[in-house]
């Protein structure tokens, strides 16, 4: 008798930081793994180390979700190897830090489609193959910053909330469907993230609530894998939420600034 295949999971961002991690989650759990990342030597080395230490199969895919037409290119692959996803973990994005009126506009508009749009459609993609088998689980990357206006980094705030939001609603809409939708919301982590968004030397990233990947992603793989609507790695995080929810509008768009400000790198 045939063994079963096993359960497939497809990670975007995931030649480091925390799509790194969870790609090392999902293959520790026995998934086999479709990588998803601009850098294909890091994605090659990724696959190696993964495949070798857990004795999984790995696929990689280079792309860049910033061209609109990388999330129908990704699962025509997909298609083409007769794999079915399982486990979807939209983790690509990115951020920039600085006055909106002066950023530079087509960068703002490469995270619109990398952060909202290519996660929308990768997501719209694999669903109804789930639906279909009614079974499935999709992990989006969400923020502690889709909780609050950002000034000084306006745009990546905003698309975390359309993650938050797109995430609670369309869980709501599968509820009983044997498919789950978690929005992992972490503050800020020790990843490339911050020196690419120039805010190594931010208030926020001097805060102690500051996290390795580790912990941030056994969160977001353990919270997914139980279902939950919303995950918000850390302590000091939670309580940091929780002040958001309770203060007037005015003090959380101050207590958001006063996180952006401080001693940035050039």
């Amino acid at each position: 008798m045939a063994s079963q295949p096993r359960p497939c999971a497809l990670i975007t961002g995931a030649s480091g930081g925390i799509g790194l991690e969870l790609a090392r989650l999902c293959a520790k759990g026995g998934h086999d793994l479709i990588l998803v990342a601009r850098d294909a030597s890091k994605l090659d080395e990724v696959s190696k180390y993964l495949s070798g230490m857990y004795q999984v199969r790995t696929e990689i895919i280079v792309a860049d979700l910033a061209d609109a037409e990388a999330p129908a290119a990704i699962m025509e692959r997909v298609t083409a190897w007769g794999r079915d996803v399982d486990v979807l973990i939209n983790n690509a994005g990115f951020g920039t830090w600085g006055l909106f009126g002066r950023a530079d506009l087509t960068r703002q508009l490469e995270m619109i489609q990398v952060n909202v749009t290519a996660l929308t459609h990768l997501t719209r993609l694999v669903l109804p193959g789930m639906v279909r088998r009614r079974k499935g689980r999709i992990l989006n990357l969400a923020s502690t910053a889709g909780f609050a206006p950002g000034p000084l980094m306006a745009v990546y705030y905003a698309t975390k909330a359309y993650v938050l939001s797109f995430s609670e609603a369309i869980g709501s809409e599968l509820r009983g469907t044997g498919i789950s939708v978690t929005a992992l919301c972490p503050g800020p982590t020790r990843t490339g993230f911050a020196r690419g968004a120039g805010v190594v030397q931010s208030n926020l990233f001097a805060s102690p609530t500051v996290m390795a990947v580790e912990p941030v992603a056994e969160s977001g793989y353990r919270g997914m894998m139980a279902g939950r609507a919303v995950v918000i790695p850390g302590l000091g995080n939670k309580l940091l939420i929780q002040s958001l929810r309770i203060s007037p509008r005015w003090l959380v768009r101050v207590i958001a600034r006063w996180f952006q400000e401080g001693r940035r790198e050039e």
